[in-house]
């Protein structure tokens, strides 16, 4: 079966699904990152972290007027999804740190359509980047990449902003790991 990366990012008022809110969602395939995915959600509870919340910039009393519903929302990025990945290929969950992003898409998934499309095993950047270049966990840190990988672009914890960023550093470190795999 062929595979279709898809980079993902959220942002969220605190550290946990279901005790704090998915607030945006940006995503796009990692080898065309022009083919994009965003939105922004009604929160489902109203529950934050202080420093989480201010780093996505979002008001919880706005986002409650003017958001998405969530089962609006996963609706949407399923059928955006389902038209953008080839038929007999299956979409596989890129993220840099994926198991705080992907630990929400999926609990969304699951909560609101019953099912994630990406399935249960996302695909985490730092892990690629710390197997290929034997370096600490500490040494992950996206900002670190960008500057040993010479990325053009960088993050701003805006979702579809971090998601091409992200995407860049996955084909970054995959034609590095492909280069070393021939020599």
């Amino acid at each position: 079966m062929n595979e279709t990366f898809i980079s993902v990012d959220i942002e969220a008022s605190g550290p946990v699904p279901g005790e704090f809110s998915m607030l945006s969602v940006g995503a796009c395939l990692v080898y065309e990152p022009t083919e994009t995915f965003e939105r922004v959600l009604k929160p489902i509870t109203m529950n934050f972290d202080p420093e989480a919340l201010a780093v996505t910039g979002f008001d919880l009393d706005q986002l409650t007027r003017s958001g998405q519903t969530p089962e609006e929302c996963m609706r949407a990025f399923a059928d955006w999804l389902q038209a953008i990945v080839p038929s007999g290929s299956k979409p596989v969950f890129v993220g840099l740190n994926a198991a705080f992003d992907w630990s929400f898409i999926n609990y969304y998934f699951i909560k609101f359509l019953g099912v994630n499309p990406f399935g249960f095993a996302p695909l985490d950047i730092k892990a690629m980047y710390m197997g290929l270049f034997g370096c600490a966990w500490k040494d992950t840190k996206s900002s670190l990449m960008s500057n040993a990988l010479n990325a053009e672009l960088q993050g701003n914890h805006n979702a579809l902003i971090d998601a091409v960023f992200q995407a860049e550093l996955f084909r970054l470190v995959h034609k590095k790991s492909t280069i070393q795999k021939r020599d």
